[in-house]
């Protein structure tokens, strides 16, 4: 057995699908193929159940993978202990998409320059695959909305965030300093697929309130959300990070209680904590 071939092994697992795995392992798909039907052929049975749209895990391929995660968790900690340095080393830092290209490049930008030799990775996840990677040891630390589930898992709080609305310049509630919630109930909203967090906060709070906003458009990037309020598509709720990066919009906050949403940091408690990692959260606190 090879660790290359656990690392195949949990991308196939975490993706469910072998050209996606592939993709993410920066290998052919039949490489990728090959080295799973190694593994299986080793273990002697099969670990994934091979269906018409991807691959699933038997319940021998369950247990593997819990295994394979500690062992893989276990090679990396030794590697970041042996090299602990809070000036060089190698740092892989992923952010929800709703926070990395807002709050991120200043920081990453500070950062940098304090410690020119360390290798900094950046990548841009929703919240799931974010702490799927924390628990696979893909990345290091996630900026993203608290909170999260998993006994496994650290977090530090980092600030509370008010959700804004968002209008069209030459919108009716444009004028308006302050929006009423009852001056929404015949609105239109933009708001961003269901798999990003920020949709489910925004509807959480209209939940509370009771208005039902009729949803007119669910979207994966939030610049595109911006750009349909903006063309007068309807209004969205977004975070405050998020004010003036896009041109021809309008933002309010909302009369009575505020949408908000707590930004933080999360890392895994299952892997060595170093000086590289402290670093980064200190200037993210600072930040």
């Amino acid at each position: 057995m090879e660790l290359q071939q656990l690392r195949y092994f949990l991308a196939l697992a975490r993706l469910g699908n072998f050209t996606r795995a592939a993709e993410a392992c920066h290998v052919a798909q039949p490489t990728l193929s090959q080295q799973i039907a190694k593994l299986e052929q080793e273990f002697g049975v099969p670990l994934f159940d091979r269906l018409a749209r991807g691959a699933e895990l038997t319940a021998a391929g369950q247990v593997l993978r819990e295994r394979a995660e500690q062992a893989l968790g276990l090679l990396d900690d030794a590697k970041a202990s042996v090299s602990a340095d809070a000036s060089a080393g190698r740092l892989t830092v992923a952010a929800i998409p709703t926070i990395a290209p807002y709050f991120l490049p200043k920081m990453l930008l500070r950062f940098a320059a304090e410690y020119p030799e360390v290798k900094l990775e950046v990548r841009e996840e929703t919240t799931v695959d974010c702490l799927a990677k924390l628990t696979a040891g893909e990345i290091d630390l996630a900026v993203l909305a608290l909170p999260v589930r998993g006994d496994h898992l650290n977090s530090q709080t980092l600030f509370t965030e008010e959700l804004l609305l968002a209008v069209a310049e030459g919108h009716r509630l444009a004028t308006k300093p302050q929006v009423r919630l009852k001056d929404l109930t015949d609105e239109s909203f933009v708001l961003l697929h269901e798999a990003h967090c920020l949709s489910g906060q925004a509807m959480n709070f209209c939940t509370r309130h009771a208005l039902a906003p009729l949803i007119t458009a669910r979207l994966h990037q939030l610049g595109t959300v911006l750009e349909l309020v903006r063309l007068g598509q309807g209004v969205s709720l977004v975070p405050a990070m998020a004010v003036g990066i896009h041109p021809g919009l309008v933002y309010r906050s909302l009369a009575g209680e505020k949408p908000t949403r707590i930004v933080g940091a999360v890392w895994s408690r299952l892997r060595f904590h170093g000086p590289l990692l402290q670093a980064f959260l200190d200037q993210l606190a600072e930040v």
